[in-house]
């Protein structure tokens, strides 16, 4: 089973745990995903403050995760 993105992990963690979710990122508008600060973000927190339902991206992370799988 592939690993799982919950909204708690950091910007910086799911892009180490695979740089193909940054795509699913940027397409929220998401574009400063190389910024320091952002990687050491809460996905929950990006998604607030980029007016982002938190629950859709983990799912679509989650998706893309488990077809690599």
């Amino acid at each position: 089973m592939a690993k799982q993105i919950t909204k708690d992990m950091l910007i910086g963690d799911i892009l180490r745990t695979d740089m193909a979710l940054a795509p699913i990122l940027l397409s929220t508008g998401m574009h400063c995903l190389g910024c320091p600060s952002s990687q050491m973000e809460s996905l929950s927190d990006a998604c607030m403050v980029h007016g982002v339902d938190v629950n859709e991206i983990i799912a679509r992370m989650n998706a893309a995760l488990e077809a690599k799988a």
